[in-house]
């Protein structure tokens, strides 16, 4: 490891932010708020985040010996004290830390993709729904006509997942995922017919603290698209109290099985017949704003201080950790049909309705949105009420008055990815 010496006290404390898209904006507010030197590594020259901070660093987030080999050319000159990542970028961020002698996700368990932490849960006696590899159409085809349960064909290493349906062509389906792994590797896993909630939990001090738990509405199978896709979820979570403790129980366990000693966890977990199961896992802030303002605003914590706190080696305090009742907080997607957008109408007449706390539209003027109507969302809206309903209910309202304008693609353009 790189040894690095001691800052003067009279210097901020420098943190790494790995990324500098839209959803990193608020970790790095944070940090500034917090009096720390904010330092982002991001591969696109005109990165947001690169206006907020003190510093930058050209490094793609998905290439980790480059992201490392420029951190280490930083630090030789500037101290760093923490890293962080603010999306997708757990590996980068892990091997980062490790290099630097930081504060970070383990190289085991940051290098985990879809299979590997079902292979590894699975190893560990963790709850997780059954989960194969699929080298080729034809195997993938087996699998459907030899397994009685609903199924997902999902990327090992991308979003997004399509349903086998009596009407979805295993060749097809196959196609699209494959195109949707950066390495082309595909996996089947068993449909969970229950309830799934997303948690956001803090490991510090010894003690994993569940933040919050949202409930998340998945179509269910047979019912329109053929995409895996959420459409929004809702918190607090109005699963039964006995449920929720089980699902506490899942991710503390989930954190003590893989190692993880301090940081956050992001989990997707599916409820069968009352059991939770995990079906995913970031050990890290995910880009999507989640932590920034769905959970502060129905917990009163400020989750993304506790992340960055942890990330420089601090201890956070329990009592700064405890969930408060705060509002009732509903998110919605944005839809785009494909095609090249033409304008984006209705966006800041969304955000000055009441009780709004976010509208997020992630495509501009002549961005292209291809794939299928309904495969990915363009954008979301948070909203915030005394009651479910009344959040529900403006944040649905606000969805609807976002216009994505686009002009159709030709059909070889319109059946790609987006």
């Amino acid at each position: 490891m790189m040894a690095v010496s001691p800052a003067p006290a009279t210097e901020p404390r420098t943190l790494l932010v790995v990324s500098g898209a839209r959803g990193a904006l608020p970790v790095i507010a944070t940090a500034r708020r917090l009096g720390l030197r904010v330092v982002v590594a991001d591969g696109a020259h005109d990165a947001p985040g690169f206006r907020l901070a003190d510093a930058g660093i050209l490094a793609p987030t998905c290439d980790a010996e480059a992201a490392v080999a420029a951190a280490r050319a930083y630090a030789a000159t500037t101290r760093i004290d923490g890293v962080i990542a603010a999306g997708d970028g757990a590996w980068t961020v892990a091997a980062i830390a490790h290099a630097l002698g930081l504060t970070g996700p383990s190289l085991e368990v940051a290098a985990l993709d879809r299979l590997g932490l079902a292979e590894r849960a699975r190893a560990a006696r963790i709850g997780v729904p059954w989960s194969a590899s699929v080298a080729d159409v034809a195997e993938l085809a087996a699998y459907a006509s030899g397994v009685d349960e609903p199924l997902v064909v999902m990327p090992v290493d991308g979003p997004g997942g399509v349903r086998l349906l009596e009407d979805v062509e295993p060749e097809w389906a196959f196609d699209v995922v494959a195109a949707a792994s950066p390495s082309g590797r595909v996996m089947v896993q068993a449909v969970i017919p229950g309830p799934r909630v997303r948690t956001a939990a803090v490991i510090a001090g010894g003690r994993v603290v569940t933040l919050a738990l949202a409930d998340v509405f998945v179509p269910p199978v047979g019912c329109g698209t053929p995409f895996v896709v959420d459409h929004g979820h809702d918190l607090p979570s109005r699963l039964h109290v006995a449920v929720r403790e089980r699902i506490d129980a899942l991710v503390a366990d989930v954190a003590a099985r893989l190692g993880i000693a301090r940081g956050v966890i992001d989990a997707d977990v599916a409820i069968g017949r009352g059991v939770p199961m995990l079906v995913g896992l970031r050990p890290h802030l995910s880009g999507d704003a989640f932590w920034s303002c769905d959970v502060p605003r129905a917990t009163g914590v400020d989750a993304v201080e506790a992340a960055i706190r942890l990330a420089l080696g601090e201890d956070v305090p329990a009592s700064t950790l405890r969930p408060r009742p705060g509002d009732a907080v509903a998110r919605r997607p944005i839809w785009a049909s494909p095609g090249t957008v033409t304008a984006v109408r209705g966006a800041d007449e969304a955000a000055s309705g009441p009780g709004i706390v976010a509208v997020q539209v992630d495509v501009l003027s002549g961005d292209r949105v291809c794939g299928h109507p309904g495969r990915r969302p363009v954008g979301f809206v948070v909203a915030a009420g005394q009651t479910r309903e009344a959040a529900v209910a403006r944040a649905e309202h606000a969805a609807a008055r976002v216009r994505i304008d686009a002009q159709a693609l030709p059909s070889r353009v319109g059946s790609g990815v987006h």
